[in-house]
């Protein structure tokens, strides 16, 4: 274990069953009861939630100890040289081999996009280990037009100069979708998005993650995961969903309060897919719902 290059965490590395060495942060390490681990989108890392989790870590009420999970390709993880092992079950088996590295028997979660899809695995394989569940804009139907939206800007090829360059990208990326952020917000953005690698300013994971996608055939609707979410409505869960997001729709957000009545949820005004979780009051909304029910 070491200290982090950001204060307010420690670093460890954990094998995984296939070798692999991932990246994790440990916010409050000193901290017992229930800890929190976050689990990031697609092609982020643990980077995502470092606001959030010293929010979370440094509380006065209830601190708690928040686990940051960088997933295999991502951020200071490990590349796979097997690109086939990109796969949700994979990924949800490297979050199991961290619990166990550390010794977390449950723990409550935040699972940011496809950290929430690793969630509904996770639910079927290890619900004893699932205390509560945040599922940051996503939810057991994913939506075409939101898989395009995807597919488009990964497959722009613009390589910014800096780190004030990749802000401007990102900006007008994803602007229209995010009107509420400012301009410190997408500067948030881009340092968790971006990092030099071999003197150039990069996104921060395996290109062939994104050749992945690029590859999708999105001419079909994608298999719904409500037979997994019958699981993962079990624990206490509560989900955020983006205004603008066209990847969970309200409809299906709706429908999910239908089948889990005791789900809390929570729209967030001018944020797209997926939600910054440190802007606004929405740190102080998860806060409310795992003091009040992930125990």
């Amino acid at each position: 274990m070491t200290a982090g290059y950001d204060q307010g965490f420690v670093e460890q590395r954990v094998a995984t069953a296939d070798g692999l060495t991932l990246y994790t942060r440990i916010y409050g390490a000193g901290l017992g009861g229930l800890p929190v681990v976050c689990l990031p989108g697609l092609t982020r890392n643990s980077r995502d939630f470092h606001q959030l989790a010293i929010v979370l870590s440094t509380a006065a009420t209830r601190p708690r100890r928040v686990i940051t999970i960088d997933s295999r390709g991502r951020g200071r993880s490990d590349w796979d040289e097997d690109k086939s092992r990109y796969t949700l079950p994979v990924e949800a088996g490297d979050v199991v081999s961290v619990l166990d590295a550390l010794q977390i028997d449950r723990a409550g979660f935040i699972g940011t996009s496809r950290g929430g899809l690793i969630l509904h695995l996770l639910a079927a394989s290890h619900a004893d280990r699932i205390a509560g569940a945040v599922l940051n804009d996503i939810g057991p139907v994913i939506e075409l037009e939101g898989l395009r939206q995807i597919q488009a800007y990964l497959g722009r090829d613009r390589r910014p100069d800096d780190v004030s360059e990749a802000t401007t990208i990102l900006k007008e990326i994803h602007g229209p979708s995010f009107p509420a952020l400012g301009e410190g917000d997408w500067r948030d953005m881009a340092d968790a998005i971006y990092r030099e690698r071999d003197g150039r300013i990069v996104a921060d994971f395996d290109p062939a993650i994104a050749d992945q996608v690029r590859a999708l055939d999105l001419s079909q609707p994608v298999p719904d995961l409500w037979p997994l979410f019958e699981t993962l409505k079990q624990v206490p869960l509560m989900t955020v969903r983006g205004a603008t997001s066209r990847l969970l729709s309200a409809e299906t957000l709706k429908e999910m309060t239908q089948r889990a009545p005791d789900m809390e949820a929570l729209t967030v005004p001018g944020q797209g897919h997926a939600p910054i979780l440190h802007v606004g009051d929405i740190p102080a909304r998860l806060a409310g719902f795992l003091d009040r029910r992930v125990r």
